[in-house]
């Protein structure tokens, strides 16, 4: 499979699905994506048993709060250099670039990454979604040791950490972001094709494309699988940038067959916990997405507005992250909430 330039918009609307409001605005991710096509050419998109087992991987995201790549977006630079530190390290140039969390603009960016690097991309992820943090992927709820983060920023510095965990992968990282202004772009989890088998969720860019193709409520529903919390308008919004996350929350105001009701969303860079009166509705790790009512199109956080007509809705995550260590990762206790885990539509 290849990507073209015709591929980036379904990519980038079902990526910003998958973002649960985070991942940074698809929109920055695109416009990088269409223009590395347009100089570079298309993106092979190849699958990990298309891989030798000693060929490398490397994972790519943008770090930082959302709000911040706006003003401070990623160039050509920092994946560059980022490669050859990793091929100063291992001494052999990798085989194929992987998108860290195909939610939000990280899902797209590696698009233009791997054009502008002439690599493939790997039809897989780390997350099947979109999370704040440097420990909350695949590998680290599969046991891989998180041994080597690799940033680099705008600046031009490149910043490489040995960690000894993924819990102090995402403390020094997380610094080393704020330091470099709160964005940053970041491999971790450099791996082999024969260590990625099992530990990453395969198909995820062919998942975002299908997702991206419908624009109709209905139809982008059923694709999901998911189930509609409420319909109606945003009444409330707070937001703040701290630690290199944007925190805060969003109410809305049911309209319609949902006038009467309302909904608390708890944000982090992504929607975490949806809450009706007193009752949780949804929490991590499923996911929680707020959509434009007539147009399907996701909205993420840092775009959330007084007065918007949204519709939230809430599916199931991949099977991954409902394992006890799936749920001790990135469950809602990792995120400060002392609720116990129910399934999206448990309940309800």
């Amino acid at each position: 499979m290849e990507l073209n330039e015709s591929d980036i918009p379904a990519l980038a609307r079902g990526c910003a699905v998958l973002g649960t409001g985070g991942g940074g605005d698809v929109r920055v991710g695109a416009l990088a994506a269409t223009r590395a096509i347009r100089e570079h050419g298309p993106v092979r998109v190849v699958r990990i048993q298309d891989l030798a087992d000693d060929e490398l991987i490397v994972p790519l995201s943008g770090i930082g709060a959302p709000t911040v790549s706006h003003e401070m977006p990623h160039g050509e630079a920092e994946a560059h250099r980022i490669v050859e530190e990793v091929e100063k390290i291992f001494g052999r140039r990798p085989a194929a670039i992987m998108s860290s969390e195909i939610g939000g603009s990280n899902g797209v960016a590696p698009v233009a990454w791997a054009a502008q690097l002439g690599l493939p991309l790997l039809d897989a992820d780390a997350m099947g979604r979109a999370f704040p943090e440097v420990q909350m992927v695949s590998m680290y709820v599969k046991g891989l040791p998180a041994d080597l983060v690799i940033m680099a920023d705008v600046v031009g510095n490149v910043t490489t950490i040995r960690p000894v965990d993924g819990l102090w992968s995402e403390r020094i990282a997380r610094a080393v972001c704020v330091a470099a202004g709160s964005s940053a772009l970041m491999a971790d989890y450099v791996l082999t094709a024969a260590r990625a088998r099992g530990a990453v969720i395969e198909g995820t860019i062919g998942r975002a494309l299908r997702i991206g193709r419908h624009q109709v409520l209905e139809a982008l529903q059923e694709e999901l699988g998911a189930i509609r919390l409420i319909t109606g308008k945003l009444t409330d919004i707070e937001r703040r940038t701290e630690g290199g996350f944007v925190r805060g929350s969003a109410t809305i105001e049911g309209t319609g067959a949902d006038r009467g009701r309302g909904l608390l969303l708890e944000l982090q860079n992504e929607n975490l916990v949806a809450i009706e009166d007193g009752e949780v509705r949804a929490m991590v790790p499923d996911l929680i997405a707020v959509v434009d009512t007539e147009t399907a199109a996701a909205i993420q956080t840092e775009a959330l507005r007084y007065g918007q007509r949204v519709t939230v809705l809430a599916w199931a995550c991949d099977p991954i992250w409902r394992t006890a260590r799936g749920l001790e990762v990135a469950g809602p206790r990792a995120f400060g909430y002392d609720l116990e885990y129910r399934p999206v539509g448990a309940g309800a």
